[in-house]
């Protein structure tokens, strides 16, 4: 009878444990979530650029000289910061420099017979004069008189074309001048040269009109940058200029730097397999920032459109198609799906006009699998 009693109660004890075992395994795995409380704070419209800004200079200019010859002078090099002015590049021209001496000998032969003209023709006016005066007392013919005044006046033309003759000879030496100017490069601005394709003895060629060749020097002047990236066409008409921007560059990963909308282009870029854009430039507010800035730094500009300070928000990522979200409930650990209003919204912030209260959890790992409605879930 004992025996038989110890056997019931082992079934007894191992049915409850396959009952219990049963019941655990039938229970629904909860799913984990990462959640995000409801919060107060400050809230930004944005709209960025759709592809990679460029960090441009606001002068910078790819120079070569207006004709082509030998380099005879070159006294700079690369990383060399130049004055405006100061020579870069020169050619060698010194069977040019032979003609403006020639040019400026020439003009002085011509000004010093223009003097000598002149002074024939102020003698010659003053024997007329003088001759005029005789004739008003009868002691000169008229005969005399006639001729001396002819000869002050031939004398007084041949003077005003000597002139001429110096202003045409001093033309002709400035024109000597520029010709060889042409072929000397100087420094449009103060900047940093950057590039240089030459070296002594070789020959440069200029670019010729719809050919672009590589520049003689390229300067850059470092003192003054900008930014210059594409901002989406749908995105383009809200962008005024003077709006505040946030800009962040690759070569300085996680700093933030302050700037402010200065160029909105009058046009839309058309690029083939590419979305429509309009170019839009940014300043750096702050222009200590130009010293550890470089040209040609890739960069992202986001523009501020709106600003609203404590209003409830929640992060974008946790708002699901159709302006819902879902909200963690403690007391029976499940998702619920809840409708909301919006208000302000950028790539990282929205704002929540209705349809949540602070310190409620939303779902922000809405991507995961099995995150939806009604599901028991377990917060990370």
């Amino acid at each position: 009878m004992k025996h038989h009693l110890r056997r019931l109660i082992i079934i007894g004890i191992l049915l409850a444990i396959g009952a219990g075992l049963g019941w655990y395994w039938s229970q629904p795995t909860p799913v984990l979530v990462r959640l995000q409380a409801v919060e107060t704070g400050e809230v930004q419209a944005t709209v960025a650029n759709t592809r990679a800004g460029t960090v441009k200079a606001c002068r910078r200019a790819k120079l070569s000289p207006a004709s082509g010859g030998v380099i005879a002078n070159l006294p700079i090099k690369r990383g060399d910061h130049v004055k405006a002015g100061q020579l870069l590049l020169e050619l060698w021209n010194s069977d040019l420099t032979a003609q403006v001496q020639l040019a400026e000998r020439q003009a002085d032969e011509i000004a010093a017979r223009a003097t000598e003209t002149c002074v024939n023709a102020g003698v010659a006016r003053r024997e007329a004069d003088r001759l005029l005066k005789l004739q008003q007392q009868n002691l000169a013919s008229e005969d005399a008189v006639e001729r001396a005044v002819g000869q002050a006046e031939a004398a007084a033309a041949g003077c005003s074309a000597a002139r001429e003759s110096m202003r045409v000879a001093k033309t002709q030496v400035s024109v000597t001048r520029e010709t060889r100017e042409r072929t000397v490069l100087e420094a449009p601005f103060e900047g940093t040269v950057a590039e240089i394709n030459g070296e002594l003895g070789e020959y440069v060629t200029p670019s010729p009109p719809g050919i672009p060749t590589p520049p003689a020097v390229d300067l850059v002047d470092n003192r003054c940058l900008y930014i210059s990236a594409p901002i989406d066409e749908v995105d383009a008409p809200a962008v005024k200029v003077g709006l505040p921007a946030r800009i962040t560059l690759d070569a300085f990963p996680g700093e933030i730097f302050a700037g402010r909308v200065r160029r909105i282009a009058p046009y839309v870029l058309e690029i083939e397999k590419q979305a429509r854009t309009v170019e839009v430039e940014g300043d750096f507010t702050n222009p200590q920032d130009y010293v550890r800035l470089l040209a040609g730094y890739s960069a992202d500009l986001e523009i501020i459109l709106d600003t609203r300070d404590k209003v409830l928000r929640i992060p974008t990522e946790a708002v699901l198609e159709g302006k819902r979200v879902l909200v963690y409930n403690a007391d029976d650990k499940r998702l619920h799906s809840r409708d909301i209003e919006t208000g302000l919204s950028n790539w990282k912030l929205t704002e929540v006009r209705a349809g949540l209260t602070e310190g409620e959890r939303v779902v922000v790992s809405v991507d995961r699998e099995g995150v939806e409605a009604g599901v028991l879930a377990s917060p990370e």
